[in-house]
């Protein structure tokens, strides 16, 4: 094992699959010379040259639509949108194209395309710079949607996600790129839809995404002080959902807390808590509590306010085991 930075997890499992396969090859605005807008694809041009890592003009349309015309052709695109936000520019390709081609023809095509792109606040970058839409997503039959929250997910993910025959949204939380953390020496793999239990616990389930999984983890530390067993389960998928392992804690410690930092209205708490309500509602001793952000637009200057925190878990898990 070794120590690695997330950003440099990224770099890594780019590097190690366009070794791998040819038809992998990378767009996106200033991926080439400038290595991204957070350095993800630092080196990748001066090792495998102009032909497979590509910059664009700003159109986040027109490298959407460029992945979805290569992917049929055969080839295995990988795109980088600097900001989640800007996703919007380029809704249709991604909904209405890239989501249903395999559908629409039956197969006749695959569509391995790859959307790199940063998400989720911390750096104070206002309203249009800072937003968790993984929700919009997931919410999008054709699509997988995946949210790794250490280095060693990251680049196992990452790597899954290149290899996979359909569409999977990526999002790299901005908050975690400097972060250090354990990944092994040779290659592996992390499988897209499957959870991971981060911290076995009998008390309480906390099901966290992304950044939020460390305030959980921080959360449950101060919760193990006073008494309380708080199990920690990482999603790293949002789509496909391991509902598997989400109703497996939930069935041993009848309590859940969900935690996440887009905001809580109609985000990927609600799906979870409605499918642990519907599918064993009499294992519940407590109502299923939901952590996220306040329902306004992350604000630039109060964005320490606005985030959702350890504290906040913490205060959550605190309410459900009084009941």
């Amino acid at each position: 094992m070794r120590e690695i930075r997330y950003i440099k997890a990224i770099t890594e499992a780019l590097s190690e699959e366009m070794a791998r396969d040819e038809d992998v090859f990378i767009i996106g605005e200033d991926v080439g010379g400038p290595g991204g807008a957070f350095g993800a694809t630092r080196g990748l041009l001066e090792t495998f040259g102009d032909r497979r890592v590509k910059d664009t003009p700003i159109s986040e349309s027109a490298i959407v639509g460029l992945a979805t015309g290569a992917a049929i052709s055969g080839l295995r695109p990988v795109a980088e949108i600097m900001f989640a936000d800007f996703l919007a520019v380029c809704m249709d390709q991604i909904v209405n194209q890239m989501a249903k081609t395999r559908y629409m023809f039956g197969g006749m095509y695959t569509m391995p395309v790859v959307i790199r792109t940063s998400c989720g606040g911390g750096l104070n970058a206002g309203p249009q710079h800072s937003q968790c839409l993984e929700a919009w997503f997931a919410h999008v039959p054709g699509l997988k949607v995946v949210m790794p929250s250490t280095p060693y997910d990251v680049k196992g993910l990452l790597k899954s996600a290149i290899r996979d025959d359909n569409p999977v949204l990526f999002f790299e939380h901005k908050a975690l790129y400097a972060m250090k953390g354990e990944i092994p020496d040779g290659e592996y793999l992390v499988p897209i839809g499957k959870a991971d239990v981060k911290r076995p616990g009998k008390d309480v389930s906390v099901v966290a995404t992304s950044r939020m999984v460390h305030q959980a983890l921080e959360a449950a530390k101060v919760l193990s002080g006073e008494g309380i067993d708080t199990e920690v389960i990482d999603l790293r998928t949002i789509s496909p959902l391991d509902k598997e392992t989400i109703l497996q804690s939930v069935e041993k410690t009848s309590r859940l807390v969900i935690a996440h930092e887009a905001v809580k209205a109609f985000g990927i708490g609600a799906e979870i808590a409605a499918m642990v309500c519907e599918e064993m509602i009499d294992r519940l001793d407590a109502p299923v509590t939901r952590v996220g952000a306040p329902f306004v637009p992350t604000p630039f200057n109060l964005e320490n306010l606005y985030l959702p925190n350890a504290g906040d878990v913490a205060a959550a898990v605190r309410n459900v085991m009084e009941f």
